[in-house]
């Protein structure tokens, strides 16, 4: 799902508008030499507003947490490094066609923030710390589990759960199936459910095992991470739109 551009850049700019910093006055008889800024919009509105714009970071600049300097934060002001990250966000939001199409990298892009919501909801906390191979497996946990339970079963998991949910076997007692279209005996049938088993089994052979099960791996690199991801992604959506047949 694309990003509704105007609604977000006016979001950040409410943001930005009840964070100005001001310094407030000194007490009468009294000089401080405190570092520490304050805000001109009342703290109320600042954290209902925050609560939105940290969802637009998360989607536009999902690190923002980690590349937008903090150590100033508690010294000057509580909000500080939400400012700057809207700050490049709003660029990001604005220029972002523009910079790709003059350097040559007008390909389309993709957003972890769009994938299918069990991979970005179990990848996030680990993915915004930087944390890209933990990510990944964190999030194909989460889809094994989700799949454990849209078909009420804890007795399998991994390569072995969508091996027998994409069986072209009847269901049978204690074991639905996960259908992709309707059995009507075609070659088609038989091969979307050959494929989905086949492209589950990679996933977690080829990606979740070697991820978790490999000691000293260097970190991935984010682009392979996120390649990574995608693929969680496809496998999510087929398991999220079928139909259990019991």
């Amino acid at each position: 799902m694309s990003i509704d551009i105007d609604w977000a850049r006016a979001e950040l700019a409410q943001f930005l508008e009840l964070t100005k910093l001001y310094r407030p006055p000194d007490p009468q008889g009294v000089v401080s030499f405190s570092p520490r800024l304050a805000n001109r919009g009342p703290q109320g509105d600042i954290v209902a507003s925050a609560q939105v714009v940290e969802q637009i970071l998360d989607r536009v600049l999902p690190r923002w947490r980690a590349e937008v300097p903090n150590d100033r934060n508690t010294q000057i002001n509580r909000w500080y490094q939400h400012r700057e990250a809207v700050q490049r966000a709003d660029v990001v939001l604005e220029r972002d066609a523009e910079i790709r199409q003059r350097l040559g990298g007008d390909a389309p892009q993709l957003s972890a923030g769009s994938m299918h919501p069990w991979v970005w909801d179990g990848a996030r906390a680990l993915w915004q710390s930087g944390h890209f191979r933990e990510a990944v497996t964190a999030a194909a946990r989460k889809v094994n589990a989700e799949t454990q339970n849209k078909v009420g079963r804890r007795d399998v998991s991994e390569t072995a759960l969508f091996q027998n949910l994409f069986s072209k076997d009847p269901a049978k007692a204690g074991q639905p199936r996960l259908r992709l279209m309707t059995d009507d005996g075609s070659d088609t049938f038989r091969s979307i459910h050959r494929g989905a088993a086949a492209f589950a089994e990679g996933c977690y052979a080829g990606i979740r095992n070697p991820n978790s099960h490999e000691d000293g791996l260097a970190e991935l690199p984010e682009h392979e991470a996120l390649e990574q991801l995608a693929a969680f992604s496809v496998l999510a959506r087929w398991v999220d739109s079928a139909v259990v047949a019991n």
